[in-house]
């Protein structure tokens, strides 16, 4: 009776450590997932906070305070706008929880021929970005988003041929404040220089490595944003030299992206700073915040100032507030279809306007 029970217990163990290792696994849920639109390109996305969708319960469920606060079902990040509004034309993969939360079994998974995605959360399927993602986790193993997105892109190679993948990172490892700091005094400062020029290495890698197995695929670059126009940094750097050096010490990274790009009709770069101050403006020349309201729709107005409000540019987090974020997948919208010719209806700014404000809550119709 002793050696059935053994038995009986090595085999739970076994179907315990067999159901951990795969039925978290979202193969059932990928292979169920056929696309409305048969002819909607593929959409992946390479990032961090700047590109993780803000409906992820799994991440900030528990945290009332993120990403709009108690507006957060009424804010949307710009991969979720157009998730919402152009998913017959750009496909970003079922909304699902995806991954793992644990390094190990991360690693587990990996060795028994399993999807190890690392770490987990709640969004479209190709969207790898996560919140306090650095340029090394585009490569690096347990994250190696690059080869997450490729492990998941196998599954229907055929259509990731003419597919698009935007890659935006750089802002956890040169665009704090202490970066900023060190370029306003010295725009070659030797460490920020190395994590720019380690990240630029990165994102060249990351290029590399999706081209080899797709030749097509079209690649979007996205530019650092100068968080120095950051509603929390107004009161910092205020001279047109402080600002002048930190516009330069950044250049380095937007120019490097752009050498990337040279040569490659499949790669284009965003110009981050430059789509930013053609709407907000900029205090590059005197160094004082004086940013002029951006229009949204008929009569509603943003400024570049803080809360969770849609009349903020930026969230009570910090992060991009739902009219930044439309307007910012309305540019890149225009940017695949000027760059690459991708088969997508021009995003309307009254057709975001109906999306962020429905019922006119907040009087945006």
């Amino acid at each position: 009776m002793k050696k059935v029970w053994v038995l009986t217990a090595a085999l739970l163990g076994l179907g315990l450590a067999l159901f951990i290792l795969l039925s978290v696994d979202e193969r059932l849920q990928r292979w169920r997932h056929v696309p409305t639109h048969t002819n909607a390109v593929p959409f992946g996305v390479l990032g961090d906070s700047d590109s993780h969708a803000y409906h992820d319960e799994f991440s900030f469920g528990h945290r009332p305070e993120a990403r709009g606060g108690a507006l957060r079902q009424r804010t949307w990040q710009w991969t979720e706008v157009l998730g919402h509004l152009r998913s017959e034309q750009l496909d970003p993969g079922p909304w699902g929880q995806w991954g793992t939360r644990y390094r190990r079994l991360s690693v587990l998974r990996d060795a028994v021929g399993q999807d190890g995605r690392f770490l987990r959360k709640e969004d479209y399927l190709y969207n790898q970005a996560y919140s306090g993602a650095v340029c090394a986790n585009l490569n690096v193993a347990p994250h190696d988003q690059v080869g997450r997105l490729l492990t998941t892109m196998a599954r229907e190679s055929g259509r990731w041929q003419r597919g698009v993948v935007v890659i935006r990172m750089g802002t956890n490892d040169f665009g704090r404040q202490e970066s900023l700091d060190a370029l306003s005094r010295d725009p070659l400062d030797p460490q920020v220089v190395g994590s720019i020029d380690a990240c630029l290495g990165h994102i060249g890698q990351a290029v590399a490595r999706l081209h080899a197995v797709y030749p097509g695929l079209r690649i979007v670059l996205v530019g650092i944003f100068n968080n120095a126009e950051w509603e929390k940094f107004h009161h910092l750097w205020r001279s047109p030299q402080a600002q002048s050096r930190i516009h330069q010490g950044l250049a380095r990274f937007d120019d490097g992206l752009k050498a990337l790009a040279l040569g490659k009709s499949g790669v284009a770069v965003f110009d981050d700073q430059a789509w930013f101050a053609g709407l907000w403006g900029s205090r590059r020349a005197t160094g004082q915040p004086a940013y002029r309201n951006v229009r949204f729709g008929e009569r509603f107005e943003v400024r570049n100032t803080g809360g969770d409000e849609p009349m903020n540019a930026t969230l009570a987090d910090g992060h991009a507030g739902s009219v930044w974020n439309a307007l910012w997948a309305q540019a890149m919208v225009a940017l695949l279809v000027e760059r690459f010719g991708v088969p997508v209806p021009p995003l309307q700014t009254q057709e975001l306007v109906q999306f962020v404000d429905p019922d006119g809550r907040f009087g945006m119709r």
